[in-house]
């Protein structure tokens, strides 16, 4: 078991649904917050209270939309920096959910899209969650 402070200090959920669309989250544009107004994957920071990653990103898939997914398997960690300096690590988790992003309860950023990968490229997104996004597709298609 990871103790709080030691390895990825935030989680975030790569969710993908049964027709090959990734669900994100268009963040808030206010300052202050890591990538405002872009799109992002749903997660946050771990707090004293969660005892690994994994318990990370289910508080936070629940917080922020209301979300429970029966299975989160760990993808990728993923290191976020800017200019030459290291912010924190991600603990990356993948699991499908085929419902319908208008239908949850959405506490944080302004809403929720399916969108496939190709289309990842024009959005206002970070460059690692484009490659992660696409890293994953790859994966599920090379799946017999």
């Amino acid at each position: 078991m990871t103790s709080f402070g030691v390895g990825p200090s935030r989680a975030s959920a790569l969710i993908f649904n049964g027709r090959g669309e990734y669900l994100l989250h268009l963040r808030d544009d206010v300052p202050g917050i890591v990538e405002p107004g872009a799109w992002s994957l749903l997660g946050g920071g771990r707090e004293p209270g969660d005892r690994s990653p994994a318990e990370t990103i289910r508080r936070e898939l629940r917080e922020e939309a209301g979300l429970e997914l029966p299975v989160l398997e760990p993808f990728a960690v993923d290191e976020v920096v800017e200019g030459d300096t290291r912010l924190f690590s991600v603990q990356i988790f993948a699991g499908r959910w085929d419902g319908d992003p208008s239908m949850l309860t959405l506490t944080e950023g302004i809403m929720l899209h399916w969108f496939r990968p190709d289309v990842l490229p024009r959005l206002r997104i970070a460059p690692s969650i484009v490659s992660l996004v696409l890293e994953h597709a790859r994966m599920i298609q090379a799946r017999p």
